[in-house]
């Protein structure tokens, strides 16, 4: 299969330390340019990629046509103009999350993916990681019985109001940021939508800190409840259960990180204290991504995560955000 030729537009430090070195890594991709005008930011691409070729605006890497395909690592706010501009140029586009600050914004870019003919996605890594594919494959098999509860937490700690996070013109906030995953994640795993959904939030400087958020869902397993927590004041923790009737899946040892803060683990818990446990102690999702994308792009296969399926996550956000009760502590 002939590599997908990349290319980054900006010098961001996830870019650097994780999605660059992912496209370097992966089979079927080959990481050929960046796009700052910074050399000193430069530098730490060229340190594992030493042959990569640096553009000094976006527009320029864009209208290289040695690119195949396009990664945006930007600010929250800046995603949607730069994957238009993408696929406008003729590039396929795999965009960090969350791909649009609302759901409504994504129609536009599943427009522009249709007229063209190329792939754009969201970058929605964890898909991909097999942890997530057997939690699915498990809850399908009946393994738990009949889904009755799903619960979720995403927590770090960030104080440093000059970052992007916490600052609201930049599309910051914890939902936006890791609300995609506890949101999505079930969404994922049961097939499932919201139908009735409450919510609390914490507002510091016009982006909410911590939210916790309610409902039931609705979907091939029938209905459920759900809660989550997300916050960007809280110690570290990443943790989802699946609950039924006759048993329970777990995901451990940062689901959403996998391999970061902990080897990533899944557990399934079954009548009579029976514990089986699966360890991924190599698999790399951000790899995994760029290799399923490859596979679209020059074999056709159907890409794991499609636009359409994103904007439902961030349907359930804008929701969260609509009827969302803020409460101080």
């Amino acid at each position: 299969m002939k590599p997908v030729r990349w290319g980054i537009l900006g010098a961001a430090n996830f870019a650097k330390e994780q999605m660059a070195p992912a496209i370097h890594a992966a089979k079927g991709a080959e990481l050929a340019a960046l796009a700052t005008s910074s050399l000193e930011k430069a530098a730490g691409f060229q340190a594992f990629c030493p042959g990569l070729k640096i553009h000094a605006t976006y527009e320029a890497l864009l209208a290289d046509p040695t690119i195949d395909a396009v990664y945006v690592p930007l600010p929250n706010h800046l995603h949607v103009e730069w994957t238009l501009k993408a696929l406008a140029a003729g590039k396929h586009v795999l965009t960090e999350k969350p791909i649009a600050m609302q759901a409504s914004e994504i129609d536009q870019i599943i427009a522009a993916r249709d007229a063209s003919g190329l792939l754009a996605a969201e970058a929605y890594m964890i898909v991909h990681h097999p942890q997530w594919q057997l939690a699915k494959k498990w809850l399908e098999a009946g393994e738990i019985g009949t889904l009755r509860h799903v619960d979720a937490a995403f927590t770090y700690c960030l104080t440093d109001m000059e970052n992007i996070r916490n600052r609201p013109e930049s599309g910051g906030g914890s939902l936006r940021d890791i609300g995609v995953y506890t949101f999505g994640s079930a969404r994922f795993v049961t097939g499932s939508e919201p139908v009735d959904i409450a919510a609390r939030l914490i507002l510091e400087n016009g982006v909410d800190t911590f939210a916790q958020v309610s409902g039931i869902m609705d979907g091939p397993h029938g209905r459920f409840t759900y809660s989550s927590i997300t916050s960007m004041r809280l110690y570290n923790r990443q943790v989802v259960t699946f609950q039924g009737d006759r048993g329970m899946i777990r995901l451990d040892g940062g689901p959403f990180n996998a391999n970061y803060n902990d080897i990533a683990e899944i557990e399934l818990h079954q009548d009579g204290n029976k514990v089986i446990t699966e360890r991924f102690p190599t698999s790399n999702h951000y790899v995994l991504q760029v290799e399923a994308f490859g596979r679209s792009v020059r074999e056709g296969a159907a890409y794991p995560c499609p636009l359409e399926f994103v904007k439902g996550t961030q349907m359930m956000i804008d929701t969260v955000f609509k009827v969302g009760v803020e409460i101080t502590l």
